[in-house]
């Protein structure tokens, strides 16, 4: 369940071809009766208090193209929240959290959704933008064994020695595992690091690394293949035995200079995530699966999916945008300890809190 190239753009209206109704030519209307008509018509309306819909605000939001991260922007897209807040929102799916941030640096969109870590060290190399509201929880990675090494790798420290595969140096899933060995007291230089890209589930599968950061379903599969879950950041109680509590993912960011001129839209899209947050919870998982782009979905066995979302879906995803700075702290301290960031960068530097408040 990887990226996909391909811009989906949300709320797009199309009229059914059957929606015009025919005008009969040879009906015998005077042009006094039509403008009674007419007069009737708009008076009733004005007493009723009907104006005419406002016009949509359109505006671009970017980001990672991982499933379980557009869960709440597309169940938000489809249940018809954005509108109700007068926001037309334009999903642009982007080939991983760090093209999302550029393209939101660079101007190309509005907002940007991405992982903390990436806000955190894009804001740390200079990038002016601000995180406002917050729609995931957890990190969506698992540490696993290969199944081969199973028996032989039965705790952190035991990575001592192997090669363990993450998506590429300097990621979220590479962060944490230089945590991880930290917090055991395993020494992180003994262990060889293999940066595999989406491609790990088979690298483990083949028996090419000996343990390897994995998201869903690769995780489900591995676990049936005979694979040891050392720690599924997926589970909240994992969370907390491993990293003291929730540690923030997802969430929204905006250029700083732009905040007090889209203050209100700000809110609103807040309001309307945070509607969707609480629809994701509400709902069957399949009717959460439905509303996913096809484009994002092409080959993937969705009964699994919705399974999937519906064993973690009250781990992951919070019912409310408002950002929990503690769950931040953990990023920064994780990102630090793995030196990957500096000492000195404070993860409330990058929160503002006037929106969706903490």
């Amino acid at each position: 369940m990887g990226c996909c190239e391909k811009k989906w753009v949300a709320g797009a209206d199309v009229t059914p071809s059957g929606a015009l109704q025919k005008i009969d030519r040879d009906a015998e209307v005077s042009r006094r009766g039509v403008l009674k008509g007419v007069a009737a018509l708009v008076a009733s309306l004005a007493m009723r208090g009907v104006r005419a819909a406002p016009e949509l605000k359109h505006v671009k939001l970017a980001f990672c193209s991982q499933l379980l991260c557009v869960i709440p922007y597309e169940t938000t897209r489809s249940a018809g929240f954005f509108r109700d807040e007068g926001l037309e929102v334009e999903l642009v799916y982007a080939r991983g959290g760090n093209a999302a941030m550029q393209a939101l640096v660079g101007g190309a969109v509005d907002y940007a959704a991405t992982a903390f870590d990436v806000a955190l060290q894009a804001y740390a190399h200079g990038a002016n933008i601000r995180r406002f509201a917050s729609t995931g929880r957890l990190p969506l990675f698992a540490l696993v064994t290969a199944p081969h090494r199973a028996a032989e790798i039965v705790d952190l420290k035991k990575l001592e020695g192997h090669t363990v595969g993450v998506s590429a140096l300097g990621n979220a899933d590479h962060a944490l595992v230089l945590y991880l060995l930290a917090k055991a007291g395993a020494d992180s230089a003994k262990v060889q690091f293999a940066t595999l890209g989406p491609n790990i589930s088979e690298a483990l599968r083949l028996g090419q690394i000996d343990a390897g950061m994995v998201q869903e379903p690769a995780l489900d599969r591995a676990v049936k293949a005979g694979s040891r879950v050392l720690v599924n950041f997926m589970l909240l109680a994992d969370s907390e035995k491993y990293l003291g509590g929730p540690y923030e993912f997802m969430g929204v960011a905006v250029r700083a200079s732009e905040i007090e001129a889209r203050k209100k839209e700000m809110a609103a899209l807040a309001r309307a995530l945070q509607r969707g947050l609480q629809r994701v919870q509400s709902v069957p998982a399949n009717e959460l699966v439905a509303a996913l782009p096809r484009a994002l979905t092409a080959g993937a066995d969705m009964n699994e999916f919705a399974t999937i979302v519906d064993r973690y879906r009250h781990s992951l995803y919070p019912t409310q945008v408002a950002i929990n700075v503690a769950a931040c702290d953990r990023v920064a301290q994780s990102l630090k300890i793995s030196g990957l960031l500096k000492s000195d960068v404070k993860a409330e530097s990058i929160l503002d809190l006037s929106v969706s408040g903490s």
